[in-house]
């Protein structure tokens, strides 16, 4: 094999999903740049490679060097250290500092700022301030290197260092040889096979008690990410045997030892059986099973309590003056105040609410929940109580707050979140009010749910409002459909389509899906649901992105940035990642417009952050993936970015009015959002939707899934595909089954 010594000059195309690249680069003793091809995904512009590969003369784009193996190293050169320090890996210097530094201090600037980084001074611009910027970052820069240089060693992508660096800082590598595992445990982004892929060239057997202990929970955590609060016994068993190739003996030894360190834990109190009637073991992990029996008795304690408002003592004391238990609210009444008229299933929900203490309130699109919930609240204020509003996304309570005139909270804001101290509100110090209502609630996950009701006191009043009919939580739980199936909680589920609603297509479309029947889709040009025939997959990303840019605007006269694409998926032609490089380049392209003096308008680059193949611009939509609770930002925002900074290696997102800061090394938290799966889109509305379905997606061509992305739009919707993909999808009720037991904590059987 052949090496070469390289500078990158740019990165002409990365794949992040198998690390791909093709990267222009700077070769001694070559005048043009040299293409450089091979699994570079970590290299960045103005790094130095050491590149071992072969020489190959492709068909298409002639000669190329194919890299094998490569390392990244300090340049030696004045040009390679220019370039280096001005690709924006050194915080505080740019391409500007770059050049004045090396012109200072010529093939001495790394000895300078590794040594002397107080003589930068000299350097015309540069204070105190930048210089200590400077050497901060040169400093973790060099402990990055040694870790991503670790990591090369063992054959492992590179891309984690800053991660691991940002955890465990000087000790990473320690900790990385002591423990590969760890890493799975504690960064987010890092996952078991990462961990075992170090482990294994670290020397660690297949069957040594820390992988095998690693394996389960991973196996265990990977159950909960399709939305299992548990694992039958021998489910976990079998599932961790395919995964860790090691024997069924040595898995169960693990499992049984960790059960007994309270790692995991078992179902010890209830008896569970599966549709055949086989009992089953469940196995949790902790933090699951401490939140599912957290859940169900908080319900049942604040169902059984008092409350503690004027509404409820009056009326508790008036059924039993009367001797009638049905005793409510007069209905004609409220209807005079609120100028509404309710129906005998509304009229019945303000009823029950008033003397409730724990109801749900379900319904679809234009069944009048919002309607019902302003007749409950006026009930509640007119006894002078104080009403708490929340849901789970930023979205969807600014849609709440919309919806009743009263302040609606995120969960996680309601709680007062502050890390690393966690929620601020809890059982020592509970939410101050008389009632909590709770919108969306079909997003709540098991944890969520039990770190809510931690918060709220015996006396408090809980209306949960949801759609039971869209997709579950992300999370792991059903909780609102174990709620409603207990039968322990007044239910109040509204089912009349309301006059004005029906003049709505998407709404009676919507409804006739959930029905199992096709929706209308023979257009006309008053409609607000249209369906556009179109079976090639390739075809229909061109068509997305002239129904975004140019016809739903010109035709509406609503900007680009209200009109949201869902997708099924994730991956493929039509799925989120794929569409979303294809709307950032029409919507938001490299290059913009800017007036020079002297020279007229030019086109010039735009900043720009790169990270895992994917470029990140000013004006770019984008969405936030985990939670951070640091950032308060939470799964499923949705923001803009307002700045770039390249020198500091930086940019900020404007998520609702708030701005937010993300280093480079935090750009997996965020993914372009010009395009999103449907089940990111939970909680949220659009004034315009774009949703292609197709037999690409039949894996995930659910009735609930389609139904979740139709009644996301709020005046338009345009499905593009197959009416074969859209019969599949409204005929396909297998909804995957969750393992839970709320339901059954909550009868108590």
């Amino acid at each position: 094999m052949a090496k070469i010594r390289c500078v990158v000059e740019r990165i002409t195309y990365q794949n992040p999903e198998n690390g791909y690249s093709v990267l222009k680069c700077r070769v001694k003793d070559y005048s043009d740049l040299v293409p450089v091809v091979g699994n570079l995904l970590d290299a960045n512009v103005g790094s130095v490679l050491l590149v071992e590969g072969n020489w190959k003369v492709d068909a298409k784009y002639g000669r190329q060097f194919v890299a094998e193996n490569w390392e990244e190293t300090l340049p030696a050169t004045v040009y390679g250290m220019e370039k280096y320090l001005g690709s924006g890996l050194i915080k505080g210097v740019g391409p500007k500092f770059a050049k004045k530094i090396v012109q200072r201090f010529g093939v001495d600037t790394f000895t300078v700022i590794e040594d002397n980084v107080e003589l930068l001074i000299e350097v015309e611009g540069i204070g105190n301030k930048r210089i200590q910027m400077i050497a901060e970052s040169w400093l973790k820069q060099k402990e990055v290197k040694n870790i991503m240089l670790f990591l090369q060693e063992h054959q492992v992508s590179t891309s984690f260092a800053a991660k691991i660096y940002k955890q465990y800082g000087n000790d990473s590598i320690p900790v990385m040889k002591e423990n590969p595992y760890r890493l799975a445990d504690d960064i987010w982004g890092i996952g078991f096979k990462t961990a075992d892929q170090i482990a294994e060239k670290l020397g660690f057997g297949k069957e040594s008690y820390v992988r095998l202990r690693s394996g389960l929970m991973y196996t265990l955590s990977e159950l909960s990410n399709d939305g299992h609060v548990y694992a039958e016994k021998r489910q976990l068993i079998d599932a961790a045997v395919k995964l860790l190739e090691a024997s069924e003996g040595t898995v169960a030894a693990t499992m049984d030892d960790m059960l007994k360190k309270n790692e995991l834990i078992p179902e010890r109190d209830l008896v569970k059986r599966n549709e055949d009637g086989e009992q089953v073991d469940p196995v949790y992990l902790p933090s699951f099973y401490y939140a599912e029996i957290g859940v169900a008795a908080k319900l049942k304690k604040l169902a059984a309590s008092p409350a503690g408002d004027k509404l409820y003592t009056k009326l508790a004391q008036a059924r039993q003056e009367s001797g009638d238990a049905n005793l409510s609210v007069d209905i004609a009444a409220v209807e005079k105040k609120t100028g509404m008229e309710y129906d005998d299933i509304q009229a019945d929900a303000i009823k029950r609410s008033a003397m409730a203490k724990v109801m749900v309130l379900t319904g679809g699109p234009g069944t009048g929940k919002t309607t019902t919930t302003h007749g409950i609240i006026s009930v509640y204020k007119a006894f002078g109580l104080k009403i708490l509003c929340a849901a789970p996304t930023g979205r969807a309570a600014k849609r709440m707050t919309e919806a009743t005139g009263l302040e609606a909270k995120t969960i996680h804001r309601l709680l007062e979140c502050k890390p690393p101290e966690g929620y601020q509100k809890n059982e020592d110090n509970p939410l101050e009010g008389d009632v909590l209502i709770v919108d969306e609630c079909s997003m709540i996950d098991i944890i969520l749910m039990n770190s809510l009701l931690k918060a709220i006191p015996p006396s408090m009043r809980l209306v949960l409002v949801g759609d039971i009919d869209q997709l579950p939580s992300v999370g792991a739980g059903n909780v609102l459909r174990d709620v409603i199936d207990s039968g322990v909680f007044p239910v109040v589920r509204l089912t009349k389509i309301f006059r004005q609603a029906q003049t709505s297509r998407i709404i009676m479309n919507a409804h006739r899906i959930n029905e199992g029947r096709m929706p209308e889709i023979n257009n006309g040009r008053e409609s607000d649901f249209f369906f556009m025939e179109n079976e090639d997959a390739e075809a229909v990303v061109p068509q997305i992105v002239k129904l975004v840019k140019e016809n739903l605007p010109g035709y509406y006269g609503v900007a680009s940035n209200q009109i949201q694409v869902l997708t099924p998926m994730q991956r493929g032609v039509v799925g989120a990642t794929n569409l979303n490089l294809a709307l950032q380049e029409a919507l938001n392209p490299a290059e913009k417009e800017v007036f020079l003096r002297g020279r007229g308008k030019v086109m010039m680059p735009k900043e720009c952050l790169r990270r895992s193949g994917f470029a990140y611009r000013e004006g770019d939509k984008v969405m936030q993936i985990k939670n951070n609770y640091d950032k308060e930002v939470f799964n499923g925002d949705i923001g803009i970015i307002e700045s770039v900074t390249e020198t500091d290696r930086s940019l900020s997102v404007n998520f609702d009015g708030r701005s937010i800061e993300y280093d480079v090394t935090e750009l997996d938290e965020l993914v372009h959002a010009y395009a999103t799966t449907i089940h990111k889109a939970q909680g949220s509305e659009y004034p315009i939707v774009v949703m292609p379905v197709l037999m690409n997606h039949y894996i995930m061509l659910q009735r609930n899934l389609i139904y979740t992305g139709i009644t996301r739009a709020k005046k338009v919707l345009v499905m593009i595909g197959t009416k074969k993909a859209l019969s599949y999808a409204v005929k396909n009720v297998t909804v995957t089954k969750r393992n839970t037991m709320l339901r059954e904590r909550l009868i108590g059987v």
